[in-house]
């Protein structure tokens, strides 16, 4: 957390009464402060893994909701004992599940919603609101309310305090609390709402929620593929300001593909693609479907079938030339898994230009190789391999990226591409 100036300790309130509180605080209570205008933070933050492994004594409290390295280390090692593949991502909707059947009563403090992350708290929200459901769906709701100035480099302090407010219980219970919220929102300010866990949980909050003119902060690598690319198109559709993170981790893959193709030679080769392989890890397809209705949209490819294949993803697509270009996707297994699920692997593209030979380029992470890839044929082909520099950084650094870009519209370029990559997924 940035440093600052607490101008209270968390203080609990009955929910009936955090409105009205907050309508008084920075009217009279701490003069000469007042709260920022800037905007106002909503963040689903279930902790799910992170609850789980508390409660098994698998890792010490308390719970906060950050990224860290003990909690992804107590994860990585809690993958082979809930006999799920080593591909698994460590903070995945399906490794939180398996946890759910092991036993296990450890308890820790919560403090989810007042840990707030340095990423974050750098940008001065005005309000930054939490909703912390726990594992016990019998739990009622509970609220907490504090206030803050963080401490400027240099000079006194100035108008840039804020206040955090916590809603805590089971799911029922923060359903039941939805109406509560909007008060809680300065209608004068933007408002972000962060979706910090699978899509495909609470519906109902997630709709209550995330209503425009809201923008919206989501990780599309977290739910059924199915959820989360229907949640993106519907989304973006609607006019709604969407922010996927997945998407944006695809950026040093794209600036890597767009770099091989600078040259003109190479450039021209474009326009004769046959072939795109894609590999992710594991089994979650959405990054690399992103990845390929991208260049597919830039090539002005068009998609006439796409096919479950084995564990994989086929497709056909036409070129605008006339001529096809088939398209696979397959998971593959990693010994250290990223972070996010589904994170490319690697990429091949392979072309036939008519007055020259072909042209294979292969792009590969840091984090596997591309053997696969780079079977079958290479030699008779010109072979251009790259590796795309890891991005590595936690989901509250994504998140601040996100807020520092203001980001008030959907990026042109996902707009364009999540219609695509919804149709690539076999239904």
């Amino acid at each position: 957390m940035s440093p600052q100036l607490t101008l209270q300790a968390p203080l609990a309130l009955p929910p009936q009464d955090v409105a009205a509180y907050l309508g008084r605080l920075w009217q009279r209570d701490h003069e000469p402060a007042s709260g920022a205008s800037t905007f106002t933070l909503l963040v689903w933050e279930p902790a799910w893994v992170e609850q789980h492994l508390v409660r098994m004594g698998r890792l010490e409290g308390p719970i906060t909701g950050l990224e860290r390295p003990d909690l992804l280390q107590a994860a990585r090692e809690s993958i082979p004992v809930c006999g799920l593949p080593l591909s698994t991502a460590p903070l995945s909707p399906e490794l939180a599940w398996q946890l759910g059947l092991q036993p296990g009563e450890g308890e820790a403090e919560d403090l989810r919603g007042q840990h707030v992350d340095a990423a974050i708290s750098r940008h001065q929200p005005r309000r930054l609101i939490t909703l912390a459901p726990t594992l016990d769906s019998a739990q009622g709701l509970e609220t907490l309310v504090a206030a803050y100035c963080p401490l400027p480099e240099e000079g006194p302090l100035s108008a840039v305090c804020g206040d955090v407010v916590v809603m805590r219980g089971g799911v029922p219970a923060l359903e039941d609390g939805l109406a509560m919220v909007n008060p809680l929102i300065p209608p004068e300010l933007p408002c972000w709402v962060w979706w910090n866990g699978s899509l495909d949980e609470a519906p109902l909050l997630f709709d209550g929620l995330a209503v425009p003119p809201r923008r919206l902060v989501i990780d599309s690598a977290i739910g059924s593929p199915g959820r989360c690319l229907d949640v993106l198109q519907a989304r973006i559709s609607s006019g709604q300001a969407v922010s996927d993170l997945n998407w944006y981790r695809l950026v040093p893959w794209r600036e890597t593909l767009a770099m091989v193709f600078d040259l003109q030679q190479r450039r021209e080769a474009l326009q004769s693609v046959v072939q795109l392989d894609i590999d992710v890890q594991g089994q979650q397809p959405v990054q690399g479907l992103l990845m390929a209705a991208w260049i597919a949209d830039r090539l002005g490819w068009q998609l006439e079938h796409t096919a479950s294949e084995g564990d994989g993803i086929s497709a056909g697509f036409r070129r605008p030339d006339g001529a096809p270009v088939r398209f696979r996707q397959m998971p593959v297994p990693v010994g250290q898994p990223s972070t996010h699920p589904g994170s490319l692997v690697g990429i091949r593209l392979v072309c036939e230009p008519g007055d020259r030979p072909p042209l294979c380029v292969i792009l590969c992470g840091e984090t596997g190789g591309c053997m696969r890839l780079e079977a079958g044929g290479m030699a008779r082909m010109e072979l251009i391999e790259e590796v795309v520099a890891a991005d590595i950084s936690s989901v509250q650094v994504e998140v601040s990226r996100t807020l520092r870009g203001g980001h008030d519209s959907t990026n042109p370029l996902l707009a364009a591409c999540a219609p695509l990559a919804a149709k690539l997924l076999p239904r």
